[in-house]
């Protein structure tokens, strides 16, 4: 799944590609929108919002999207050849007289009025992101279950929107706390909301995730999906194990998480066996515009 910096740097292509551009076709293959014409429209603005994408049109309208697992949107020139995917994977087609945006797969689309966009984004927290992101609040709301394990409330988009696996992952090594620690045993907890935010930022200009400072493949990572390999601080192996809510019911998937039982103390699961390359997460590019 797409990260949050991802998700804003596909935002902001999508912005300079389309916004103060008048649309000139547009093409919806969701039975929803299947009869929506939007030509004759300008892009106002192409905005995120955590892991959400608002592309607001004339008249009050927003395009709503979500990548999930594996959506996507690509940029094409006039009359360039779509090179995204199968053309049966396209799911909206927003052209002007420039550029085409294309997007693939993907799971959430839906039209909406502007002045609604609260029915789709106003349950998440602060967007690390954002440059007014408010820290006081994010750091509130990951206070608010002191007992819940550090781990799954990152993922949480209702207490901090735009953090992934790949983050939470490495943020908590970064603050040498385990991921099943409880977050009232986090000892610096806006240190953690800091580091969670400078990490988004610093990746948001590129397409490369990088953690460690390095952009080389095999380089770019302190532990995520590191299972078995020598932790680059003091060599112990990087251990793995699958992290759920308590409450969670069974049929929900479990996280893969990554840590070094040295450098990062607290509570931890029996390490399990590294999940086979066929099952591992793809590449952040599987999600380039």
């Amino acid at each position: 799944m797409p990260e949050g910096d991802t998700v804003w740097l596909s935002a902001k292509r999508m912005h300079d590609a389309l916004a103060g551009r008048v649309l000139t076709a547009t093409d919806f293959r969701v039975p929803q929108l299947a009869e929506v014409d939007l030509a004759g429209r300008a892009v106002l603005e192409v905005v995120p919002r955590g892991k959400h994408m608002l592309t607001r049109i004339e008249q009050g309208l927003t395009l709503h999207t979500h990548f999930r697992m594996d959506g996507t949107w690509h940029l094409y020139a006039a009359g360039e050849r779509r090179t995204g995917g199968p053309d049966w994977q396209v799911r909206a087609v927003l052209e002007n007289a420039e550029r085409q945006a294309v997007g693939y797969r993907l799971p959430v689309l839906e039209l909406l009025a502007t002045a609604e966009e609260d029915s789709v984004v106003g349950h998440l927290g602060p967007d690390l992101l954002a440059e007014d992101v408010d820290e006081t609040e994010a750091l509130r709301r990951l206070a608010a279950e002191p007992d819940r394990e550090v781990g799954m409330a990152l993922l949480d988009q209702r207490v901090l929107a735009g953090l992934g696996n790949l983050y939470r992952c490495e943020v908590l090594f970064l603050r040498g706390v385990t991921p099943w620690t409880r977050v009232g045993d986090v000892p610096d907890l806006p240190a953690l909301v800091r580091t969670s935010r400078r990490l988004l930022v610093a990746n948001r200009g590129h397409w490369e995730q990088t953690t460690t400072g390095s952009l080389r493949r095999g380089e770019d990572h302190w532990v995520f999906e590191r299972t078995g390999r020598p932790c680059r601080r003091c060599g112990t192996r990087v251990l793995s194990a699958e992290q759920r809510e308590p409450q969670a019911p069974a049929y929900q998937s479990a996280r893969l998480t990554y840590w070094c039982p040295r450098c990062q103390l607290g509570p931890a699961p029996p390490p399990q066996r590294p999940p086979s390359r066929a099952s591992r997460p793809q590449g952040r590019t599987s999600y380039r515009p």
